[in-house]
Protein backbone atom coordinates (compact mmCIF):
# COMPACT_ATOMS: atom_id res chain seq x y z
CA UNK A 1 0.00 0.00 0.00
CA UNK A 2 1.14 3.53 -0.64
CA UNK A 3 0.80 6.36 1.90
CA UNK A 4 -2.67 7.56 0.76
CA UNK A 5 -4.00 3.98 0.90
CA UNK A 6 -2.49 3.50 4.35
CA UNK A 7 -4.04 6.78 5.49
CA UNK A 8 -7.46 5.76 4.18
CA UNK A 9 -7.27 2.35 5.86
CA UNK A 10 -6.19 3.90 9.17
CA UNK A 11 -8.86 6.62 8.99
CA UNK A 12 -11.54 3.96 8.34
CA UNK A 13 -10.27 1.83 11.19
CA UNK A 14 -10.07 4.84 13.51
CA UNK A 15 -13.66 5.79 12.70
CA UNK A 16 -14.86 2.24 13.37
CA UNK A 17 -13.03 2.14 16.71
CA UNK A 18 -14.36 5.58 17.70
CA UNK A 19 -17.90 4.40 16.96
CA UNK A 20 -17.44 1.10 18.83
CA UNK A 21 -14.37 1.05 21.13
CA UNK A 22 -14.91 -2.64 21.92
CA UNK A 23 -13.85 -3.44 18.35
CA UNK A 24 -10.34 -2.15 19.11
CA UNK A 25 -9.67 -4.84 21.72
CA UNK A 26 -8.26 -8.13 20.48
CA UNK A 27 -6.43 -11.17 21.72
CA UNK A 28 -3.03 -11.22 20.00
CA UNK A 29 -1.82 -14.24 18.05
CA UNK A 30 0.38 -16.47 20.18
CA UNK A 31 4.00 -17.31 19.49
CA UNK A 32 4.91 -20.94 20.22
CA UNK A 33 8.54 -21.93 20.78
CA UNK A 34 9.69 -25.55 20.59
CA UNK A 35 13.16 -26.66 21.54
CA UNK A 36 14.50 -28.49 18.47
CA UNK A 37 18.14 -29.30 19.19
CA UNK A 38 20.68 -28.11 21.73
CA UNK A 39 19.57 -24.56 22.55
CA UNK A 40 17.89 -23.96 19.18
CA UNK A 41 14.20 -23.11 19.27
CA UNK A 42 11.73 -22.87 16.41
CA UNK A 43 9.08 -20.25 17.02
CA UNK A 44 5.87 -20.36 14.99
CA UNK A 45 3.03 -17.93 14.69
CA UNK A 46 0.21 -16.74 12.44
CA UNK A 47 0.24 -16.93 8.64
CA UNK A 48 2.99 -19.55 8.64
CA UNK A 49 5.45 -17.29 10.45
CA UNK A 50 8.59 -19.11 11.58
CA UNK A 51 11.80 -17.94 13.22
CA UNK A 52 14.73 -19.83 14.71
CA UNK A 53 16.63 -18.72 17.80
CA UNK A 54 19.86 -20.08 19.19
CA UNK A 55 22.61 -19.04 21.53
CA UNK A 56 26.24 -18.38 20.65
CA UNK A 57 28.79 -21.19 21.10
CA UNK A 58 30.18 -19.57 24.26
CA UNK A 59 26.75 -20.17 25.86
CA UNK A 60 26.44 -23.73 24.56
CA UNK A 61 24.52 -22.97 21.38
CA UNK A 62 25.40 -23.38 17.72
CA UNK A 63 24.59 -19.82 16.58
CA UNK A 64 22.12 -21.23 14.03
CA UNK A 65 19.97 -18.14 14.50
CA UNK A 66 19.91 -14.88 16.45
CA UNK A 67 19.48 -15.09 20.20
CA UNK A 68 16.03 -14.27 21.62
CA UNK A 69 17.19 -10.86 22.92
CA UNK A 70 18.00 -9.81 19.37
CA UNK A 71 14.42 -10.58 18.36
CA UNK A 72 13.21 -8.38 21.22
CA UNK A 73 15.32 -5.51 19.88
CA UNK A 74 14.10 -6.31 16.35
CA UNK A 75 10.50 -6.22 17.57
CA UNK A 76 11.03 -2.82 19.18
CA UNK A 77 12.78 -1.41 16.10
CA UNK A 78 10.17 -2.66 13.63
CA UNK A 79 7.17 -1.82 15.82
CA UNK A 80 8.35 1.74 16.41
CA UNK A 81 9.18 2.15 12.70
CA UNK A 82 5.68 0.98 11.86
CA UNK A 83 4.08 3.39 14.34
CA UNK A 84 6.09 6.29 12.88
CA UNK A 85 5.20 5.33 9.30
CA UNK A 86 1.51 4.98 10.15
CA UNK A 87 1.45 8.39 11.83
CA UNK A 88 3.31 9.96 8.91
CA UNK A 89 0.72 8.55 6.50
CA UNK A 90 -2.14 9.92 8.60
CA UNK A 91 -0.49 13.36 8.68
CA UNK A 92 0.33 13.32 4.97
CA UNK A 93 4.09 13.38 5.56
CA UNK A 94 6.13 11.61 2.91
CA UNK A 95 9.08 9.82 4.47
CA UNK A 96 12.20 9.57 2.35
CA UNK A 97 14.20 7.71 5.03
CA UNK A 98 13.25 5.91 8.20
CA UNK A 99 15.77 3.69 9.92
CA UNK A 100 15.72 2.61 13.55
CA UNK A 101 18.50 0.87 15.44
CA UNK A 102 17.86 -0.59 18.88
CA UNK A 103 20.82 -1.35 21.12
CA UNK A 104 20.97 -2.79 24.63
CA UNK A 105 23.40 -4.09 27.21
CA UNK A 106 23.24 -7.21 29.32
CA UNK A 107 25.11 -9.11 31.99
CA UNK A 108 25.22 -12.84 31.18
CA UNK A 109 25.62 -13.69 34.87
CA UNK A 110 21.87 -13.14 35.27
CA UNK A 111 21.01 -15.75 32.63
CA UNK A 112 23.46 -18.19 34.23
CA UNK A 113 22.16 -17.56 37.75
CA UNK A 114 25.47 -16.28 39.03
CA UNK A 115 25.05 -13.84 41.90
CA UNK A 116 22.22 -11.39 42.36
CA UNK A 117 22.41 -10.03 38.82
CA UNK A 118 19.28 -9.43 36.73
CA UNK A 119 18.98 -11.26 33.42
CA UNK A 120 17.03 -8.28 32.04
CA UNK A 121 18.38 -6.30 29.14
CA UNK A 122 19.44 -2.85 30.23
CA UNK A 123 20.33 0.50 28.73
CA UNK A 124 17.95 0.02 25.79
CA UNK A 125 18.56 2.79 23.27
CA UNK A 126 16.62 3.52 20.09
CA UNK A 127 18.30 5.61 17.44
CA UNK A 128 16.16 7.07 14.66
CA UNK A 129 17.31 8.35 11.27
CA UNK A 130 14.43 10.14 9.61
CA UNK A 131 14.06 12.36 6.56
CA UNK A 132 10.89 13.54 4.85
CA UNK A 133 8.95 16.44 3.41
CA UNK A 134 8.34 18.11 6.78
CA UNK A 135 10.45 20.49 8.89
CA UNK A 136 13.02 18.89 11.22
CA UNK A 137 11.00 19.70 14.35
CA UNK A 138 7.93 17.97 12.88
CA UNK A 139 9.99 14.89 11.96
CA UNK A 140 11.45 14.84 15.49
CA UNK A 141 7.93 15.05 16.97
CA UNK A 142 6.82 12.29 14.59
CA UNK A 143 9.62 10.01 15.83
CA UNK A 144 8.76 10.82 19.47
CA UNK A 145 5.07 10.09 18.79
CA UNK A 146 5.96 6.73 17.26
CA UNK A 147 8.13 5.87 20.25
CA UNK A 148 5.32 6.79 22.64
CA UNK A 149 2.71 4.75 20.71
CA UNK A 150 4.68 1.65 19.73
CA UNK A 151 2.93 -1.30 21.42
CA UNK A 152 6.26 -3.09 21.93
CA UNK A 153 7.88 0.06 23.34
CA UNK A 154 4.92 0.76 25.60
CA UNK A 155 4.99 -2.82 26.85
CA UNK A 156 8.70 -2.65 27.66
CA UNK A 157 8.29 0.65 29.50
CA UNK A 158 5.18 -0.41 31.41
CA UNK A 159 5.15 -4.14 31.68
CA UNK A 160 1.74 -5.56 32.47
CA UNK A 161 1.18 -8.64 34.55
CA UNK A 162 2.80 -11.77 33.19
CA UNK A 163 1.79 -15.24 34.24
CA UNK A 164 3.28 -18.70 33.87
CA UNK A 165 1.24 -21.88 33.46
CA UNK A 166 3.26 -25.10 33.59
CA UNK A 167 1.97 -28.40 32.22
CA UNK A 168 4.19 -31.34 33.14
CA UNK A 169 3.98 -34.66 31.33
Amino acid sequence: MNAPEIRKALDNLGAAFAADPAKARAKNAPATAKLTEGLQCEVTGPYGARIVTDMPPAMGGAASGPNPGWFLRAALASCTSTAIAMRAARLGIKLEQLELTVESESDARGLLGIGEVSAALGAVRTKVKIRGDAPPEVLRELAQWGDAHSPVGCTLRRMSDCSLDVEVG
